[in-house]
């Protein structure tokens, strides 16, 4: 006989649990796919675009201290999500990646700022 399921472990019931809304004072958490800009690396990345126009790939690997890997796949996971925008080009035979944040990227981050801020607000009041 076969061992009876735990039904916290269900998979259906830990699909229900992972869509289920966090409520802070009544405000909704970001979508999944603002967990996109969570990360430490994609959080710098959108800040760091959200007050400058355009940085360079070079001038992200710097100000973070990452591989060049490391902030490439990153980059990759804020562009597929539409949050970015980059643009390849050769500038002296030596290739330049060009970053900018789009409209999607600029309120991805400021919903996720905003959630922030309403629980900083709900922690200090506790």
């Amino acid at each position: 006989m076969a061992p009876k399921a735990n039904p916290r472990t269900r998979p259906e019931r830990v699909a229900a649990k992972r869509l289920k809304p966090t409520l802070v004072h009544g405000k909704r958490a970001p979508a999944d796919d603002s967990r996109l800009v969570y990360e430490r690396v994609r959080l710098g990345v959108m800040s760091a675009l959200a007050v400058r126009d355009k940085l360079t790939f070079s001038e992200l690997k710097a100000q973070f201290n990452v591989s060049d890997g490391n902030l490439s796949a990153h980059a990759r996971k804020l562009e597929e999500a539409g949050y970015v925008s980059c643009v390849k080009s050769f500038e002296d035979r030596r290739p330049k990646t060009i970053y900018r944040l789009t409209a999607a990227g600029r309120s991805a981050l400021n919903q996720y700022l905003d959630h922030v801020e309403a629980v900083i607000k709900a922690t200090r009041r506790s």
